[in-house]
């Protein structure tokens, strides 16, 4: 169990200067206290920023440390995570670029190539379809162009 006991400074410059400073008569009434203090600080006069920095009082200087540690190490994971993910980013888009768009444009000529290829084949036969003797007809087959007289 442990005993608390009241200590009066007997210094008057300190106990003025303190802002934990109170008169022996504000000790027994604290309600009267509270609600001056209440008065004082209104919640919408106190920020998000200052509500944070007063938990610094309350959590324990190594919790402290452990939560900031964590924080900073999570911190430093995530932006060596972040630079290598773009170094492969930036490797796969400049080799797509350098070796996949050259390639891409070789197999469009390719395919542009065998489809010319394949509509001269197609107007070859269709002339010869055009030269041959009709099925039903008795005529020899003709071996190319012949000039008149011959």
């Amino acid at each position: 169990m442990v005993k608390v006991e009241i200590v009066e400074e007997k210094d008057p410059q300190f106990s003025s200067n303190s802002p934990y400073a109170s008169s022996s008569s504000s000790r027994t009434s604290s309600s009267v206290s509270l609600s001056s203090v209440s008065s004082e600080l209104s919640a919408t006069d106190e920020t998000f920023y200052d509500r944070l920095s007063a938990l610094v009082d309350i959590v324990p200087p190594s919790t402290r440390h452990n939560i900031s540690t964590k924080v900073s190490t999570t911190a430093s994971f995530v932006k060596k995570t972040g630079k290598v993910l773009g170094n492969i980013v930036w490797i796969v888009t400049t080799s797509a670029l350098l070796v996949g768009l050259p390639l891409a444009l070789t197999l469009e000529d390719e395919a542009k190539i065998v489809g010319q290829e394949k509509e001269m084949m197609a107007q070859q036969q269709g002339a010869e379809q055009m030269l041959a003797p009709y099925p039903g007809s008795n005529q020899p087959a003709q071996k190319g162009i012949v000039p008149p007289g011959f």
